[in-house]
This record gives structure tokens, C-alpha cells and sequence, in this order.
């Protein structure tokens, strides 16, 4: 008999040595070479779903609307599109404790009035799931539990039991007994992960599988993994805070744009109707350096409250530090802010962040920054009932964005009376249900904000 062959397969790229070294020469990640079986890895295939080996017609496929079901969670299924859809499968990353688990028990428990749903762990015993879902209140028949790692007799019992969803957690406690490598190592990640979609399609079970993630924040294994599912979805939010914001980062049958918010409680997820409300409960009155604009994700408008803080330096080199926007983003804008309006902040310490622990990305943010830094330096607050948005470009001009309308409506459900924003933007609307400031440079901007 043939003395298998080891390999070493870095954890982060995949890349293969015949022997151990301390760095991946493809990466350059120090420690990720693990030791495989590469003979073992190669016996089995994932047998994924074929024709037949026959071509077939592009007008000979049936097109029919795929089907979904709710998971009665309506932020979850905001996010994922309108529901889970029929054979698809989700991978769900997150830090750990922001609340991965208990989404999907949720979910599971809403989805299992539809038929039989089978919730894997393979990190808890069934004891501490049935303990966290009494103190959820999920009382479910038709929700059963299964603590199991070996991935050939997860997918037996599925096949078995024909559930209407399948949940697994973690992707990383799954092994294949064939395979010679640990739980968790890139093989045993991919090919786990194989067999489980080759069950999803064959079968059209909506199929959820929680994904560690590293340190970078990404999710841990091979980037093959999220290639192969069908939605990727990412539980962000801050430890320190009780608010959650779920965002798909790939979705298949629906939009990237999406995002729905939780709050954290001490009976579980609990779904922010009105996230707008929620982030500017707290704003201070009459503070300076602390703006509120508005941004939009897929459909849904959010007013979120920017702050900044701008002080004397205390070293050699002022500090540039943000929470929520991005870093360079946010030097840009102060340099065209000395630039082209004389605001002195190169001996001075910038600081921006956005309150409730949002992250904007895009960039109609830009002229809230760029207020609520001069009214730090200034130390003048702007009007409680303005709200302010627009694009900047290295000119100091305002740009137009999009979606304008559900932006207004938004800011006028929450009592705001004043916009300025972006002439360009104001051209092609009908009836505004708040008054509206164009501007087009920063200079027409600073001065309808500030010298009233």
C-alpha cells in the first residue's frame, strides 16, 4: 500500500509546500501551513448537480420564479431579498458574541411553521441551545436540534428527516472522516462545504452555514468558500454597543445594498423598525462639531448624526482618527477644506465619527463631514432642524447623489425642517416636504450654514 503524501496547505490562500515553513511564500502569513493528506482529499468528489454530461438549450430551461419562504424576521428578509429562496445557501460571519447563533435559532424557529427545520451545532451542546432558545422564548415543534461535527452524518440526517431549512454552526467545527487534515483547515472547509451545496441543490433546502472570521475581520478558510454560496452575509456591530446591522456582501437573488438593524437584548435579537429614531435619541442639543445627514442602503434611508472633534496637536504630527467613515476619505476632505476655504487643521488632531456605530461608505457624507469639522473649529452648533448631505470633489464642488426623494421624506418624518444639498440634486423635484438649500461649492455651503 502507498504511503499517503503530505502536503502543507496555507489556512489563508491555500497555497501547497512540500514541506513546512514558517511563512506562506504566497501571502506571506506567518504559521498558516498546515500539514494534509493530499491522497485522502482527492478520493472523493462533492457529486454536485449535473445534466448528464449533455449541453442543453438555454430556451429548453425552465425560467419559473424562484420560490421563497419568509422567515417572518423582516429585517433578515429585507436583507436576503424577500426571503430565503429554495436551495440557496447562505453563509452568515460575524465576530464572535455579536450574535450569529442567535439569529439562526430565530430564524430557524420562524421557518420550522413551514415544516420540519434541523439546527446543527457543533459548538454547543443541545443543552445550552435548548437553554438559549427558552431564554429567547422559542418554543417550536417542528424546530429540531442535532449536535454533531462529522459532516456525512449531518447531511444523513437531513436526507432523512427532508427538512424545509437546514442550519449549521459553525462551518469550521465540520470534518470529513476520509480527509487526514483538522476540523477547520481549508480542505475540511472546502470540501464540507462542497457536500453541503451539492445537498442544497439536489434536495432545494434552504441551507445556513456560520462562518468564523479572523482578525482582519474577514471570514476564515479558503476564499473558495464564499465563491461557492449563493449569499454572504455579515453580522457587524460594536461590543459596546446593543445595535446590530446586517449586511450581504454577495447575494445572488437580491440586492448588496440592503441592510437590516437589531438591537440586542437580553431575550435575544429584537428588529429596529425605525433605525433613523434610534441612532438620533441621543443627540446632543446645541453641541458643536455634531451634524446629521443622510444616507441610503438598497431602499431603506437612515439619518445618522456625524460628530467631530478638532483640537491642537500635541505631537509633531496631527492625528487623522475616524469611526464609521473612511480614514482617507475623511484627510481628503480636510485638505480641500484648507485649500480652498483657508480653514487652518494642519497642527490640529481631527477626529469623526459616527454615532450608534454605522458605517457609511458612500460618499454623499461628504459635506457633513466637512460641517461638522468647521463647526468644531468654529465652536459653533448648527441648527437642530438642518440636515445636510452632497458629494465634494477635490475642486470644492458639490455633487449630486442619488436617491434625493426618499432622503427628504425621511428627514421630514423626523422633524426636520431645512436641507442643504446639492444643487444639481434639486432640479428634477416636484414638491420637496422640507425646505431646501442648494449649494454647489463648500463656500455656499459654509456660508448658509453658519453665518445666519
Amino acid at each position: 500500500m502507498a504511503k499517503p503524501k503530505t502536503l502543507y496547505s496555507c489556512q489563508s490562500c491555500g497555497h501547497k509546500e512540500p514541506k513546512w515553513l514558517g511563512r506562506c511564500p504566497d501571502c506571506g502569513g506567518w504559521n498558516t501551513l498546515v500539514e494534509e493528506v493530499e491522497e485522502r482529499e482527492q478520493k472523493r468528489g462533492w457529486g454536485t448537480l449535473s445534466t448528464g454530461g449533455k449541453p442543453v438549450r438555454l430556451l429548453d430551461v425552465t425560467a419559473d420564479r424562484e420560490d421563497r419562504m419568509l422567515t417572518a424576521i423582516g429585517e433578515l428578509d429585507r436583507v436576503l431579498g424577500g426571503g430565503v429562496v429554495a436551495g440557496g445557501l447562505v453563509l452568515l460571519g460575524g465576530d464572535p458574541g455579536i450574535g450569529k447563533s442567535t439569529l439562526l435559532l430565530a430564524a430557524l424557529a420562524k421557518l420550522s411553521h413551514h415544516g420540519s427545520a434541523l439546527y446543527v451545532t457543533g459548538e454547543e451542546s443541545l443543552r445550552q441551545t435548548r437553554m438559549r432558545a427558552e431564554r429567547m422564548g422559542i418554543d417550536a415543534e417542528n424546530l429540531h436540534l442535532m449536535a454533531e461535527t462529522d459532516a456525512e452524518k449531518v447531511i444523513a440526517a437531513a436526507g432523512k428527516l427532508k427538512p424545509c431549512a437546514l442550519a449549521v454552526d459553525s462551518i469550521q467545527t465540520l470534518f470529513l472522516p476520509e480527509l487526514g487534515s483538522a476540523p477547520g483547515t481549508i480542505s475540511q472547509v472546502r470540501e464540507c462545504s462542497g457536500r453541503l451545496m451539492a445537498y442544497a441543490k439536489r434536495t432545494e433546502t434552504p441551507t445556513f452555514i456560520v462562518g468564523h472570521v479572523t482578525k482582519d475581520g474577514a471570514i476564515a478558510g479558503p476564499r473558495v468558500l464564499e465563491h461557492m454560496v449563493d449569499t454572504v452575509l455579515y453580522f457587524e456591530g460594536d461590543r459596546g454597543h446593543p445595535y446590530r446591522v446586517l449586511r450581504a456582501h454577495k447575494n445572488r437573488f437580491g440586492s448588496t445594498n440592503e441592510i437590516g438593524v437589531f438591537e440586542m437584548k437580553s431575550s435575544g435579537l429584537s428588529e429596529v423598525l425605525d433605525p433613523s429614531a434610534l441612532f438620533l435619541a441621543e443627540r446632543p442639543v446645541d453641541a458643536s462639531g455634531s451634524v446629521v445627514t443622510a444616507s441610503v442602503s438598497g431602499t431603506r434611508p437612515l439619518l445618522v448624526e456625524l460628530q467631530a472633534l478638532v483640537a491642537p496637536t500635541g505631537y509633531g504630527t496631527a492625528r487623522r482618527t475616524t469611526m464609521g467613515v473612511d480614514h482617507n476619505r475623511v484627510a481628503l476632505l480636510a485638505a480641500v477644506l484648507e485649500k480652498k476655504e483657508g480653514v487652518d487643521l494642519a497642527g490640529c488632531d481631527l477626529f469623526v465619527n459616527v454615532a450608534g456605530g454605522i458605517e457609511l461608505s458612500e460618499p454623499s457624507a461628504d459635506l457633513a463631514i466637512l460641517a461638522a469639522l468647521v463647526s468644531s473649529v468654529r465652536d459653533r452648533p448648527l441648527d437642530a432642524k438642518t440636515m445636510v448631505f452632497g458629494e465634494v470633489g477635490l475642486a470644492g464642488e458639490v455633487r449630486a447623489v442619488a436617491q434625493v426623494e426618499p432622503r427628504l421624506v425621511e428627514a421630514a418624518k423626523m422633524g426636520f425642517k431645512r436641507a442643504v444639498l446639492p444643487a444639481a440634486s434639486v432640479r428634477n423635484l416636484e414638491s420637496p416636504p422640507l425646505a431646501l438649500v442648494p449649494v454647489s461649492t463648500i463656500g455656499e455651503a459654509l456660508q448658509a450654514l453658519f453665518e445666519r
